[in-house]
Parts: structure tokens; C-alpha cells; sequence
């Protein structure tokens, strides 16, 4: 069994911990410095409810600095970094490959898609995939959404599919509603994470061990 290590902790004291170049790959969701905290998205959605969150440890007041980013370098071979658009300065080195989600979210003032850096030397490339209040992709599987920045379980798979190799290490330092975790696990990685917020970690405790209990159902 791979294992699953997750802590509540600050992802700068948790990182220190590691010998450089410890993680494969490093795919993070770190706040982006624009106020997305969840607490006013109830008043956002047309197409469908959006609902509304707690807001997290920190309220999205400001992005990562450069010593978060050359720590995060330091210890993972390769990095995906979400919301990168809005904080690239902080980013040491250039890139040739985003990744670009289109969330297919109709009419809303949310954004129509979601920027992701990485330090992968390929061409830019597109996830699609609804996720919109209610509205998403897989309604047949749908998601419970935890977490005012969540992103769908469908998009961490198909990002450890096309970059992650058998056997890397993955490491995500905002582990927020832990889709990345859940990905990580049903596709057989060792994962490790970190979460500030203690209400938020306690709830993607509770999603995983869900999602665990339904595996053994099968």
C-alpha cells in the first residue's frame, strides 16, 4: 500500500523537513493573493447555486514569496503550480508548458479557466471539464464540494497521468479539500501534504476516509 502522510502544519516548517530533491513532482494550489476565501460565492453563480464556505486560514490575502517557491524547487524535481498567472514574478524560472483548465462554468463572473505553471519542458496543454455550483462533468459521480477552491479528483488524475511517472513521490503543500489525495491514492502514488487551515484539514479527513470506506465496498 502506498502510503498517505498528510499534516496540519505550515508548508514552510513541513518542507525544511526534506533533503533536496526529494519529491518527483510537486503539484500545489497555493492562495493566489486575489480574496477568493469563499465567502462570497453564493452571490456569483447564475447557471447553478454556488455555495458558500468558511473562509481559510490566511483568506487569500496574498500569494506565496519567492522563498516559498525556492523551497518548493528545492525539494521536488518537478513543479505544477496553479495560479501561477497571478503571482509569476515570485516564480524563478520561465516555462513553455501551462496547463490550462477550462471549467466550462457558463455565466458567472468567475473566471472561464484556471492556469497551472510547470517546470515540464512540453507544449501548452487543455483539461476540460465543468465545474460549475452544481453543475459538473461526471454528474453521475458527482463531487461533494468541500472547499471554496476546490478542484475536481478528474483533473488531478489526468495530471498525474500525463506527468507523473510509477513510483514518484508527490507532494502538495495547500492541501485544501484534498482531491489531490484522493487522486494520489487511487492511482497507487506516495503522497505527502500539508494543510493550515485545522476546520478544513479535519474535513478532507473525513472525504478521504470516506472515499476509502466506499474502495472496500468493491
Amino acid at each position: 500500500m502506498k502510503e498517505s502522510n498528510v499534516y496540519l502544519e505550515d508548508c514552510m516548517i513541513g518542507m525544511a523537513r526534506y533533503p533536496d530533491k526529494y519529491f518527483d513532482l510537486a503539484i500545489v494550489d497555493p492562495p493566489y493573493g486575489i480574496g477568493e476565501d469563499g465567502s462570497k460565492n453564493h452571490t456569483r453563480g447564475k447557471l447553478a447555486i454556488a455555495k458558500n464556505y468558511k473562509s481559510f486560514a490566511g483568506n487569500d490575502i496574498s500569494a506565496p514569496d519567492i522563498n516559498y517557491f525556492n523551497e518548493l524547487i528545492r525539494i521536488s524535481k518537478n513543479q505544477i503550480v496553479w495560479g501561477a498567472n497571478h503571482f509569476i514574478n515570485n516564480i524563478p524560472y520561465n516555462s513553455s508548458c501551462w496547463i490550462v483548465w477550462d471549467k466550462d462554468n457558463g455565466e458567472n463572473d468567475f473566471a472561464d479557466a484556471e492556469l497551472a505553471y510547470t517546470s515540464f519542458k512540453s507544449a501548452v496543454r487543455i483539461f476540460k471539464f465543468k465545474w460549475n455550483g452544481m453543475l459538473q462533468q461526471n454528474m453521475k459521480d458527482k463531487e461533494q464540494r468541500i472547499h471554496p477552491t476546490q478542484k475536481p479528483v478528474s483533473l488531478y488524475k489526468w495530471l498525474l497521468q500525463n506527468y507523473a511517472k510509477e513510483g514518484n513521490k508527490i507532494l502538495d503543500t495547500h492541501l485544501g479539500s484534498g482531491s489531490s489525495r484522493i487522486a494520489a491514492y487511487d492511482m497507487g502514488f506516495d503522497f505527502t501534504a500539508f494543510e493550515l487551515d485545522k476546520e478544513y484539514f479535519e474535513a478532507q479527513e473525513k472525504r478521504f476516509n470516506q472515499f476509502k470506506s466506499q474502495l472496500k465496498l468493491f
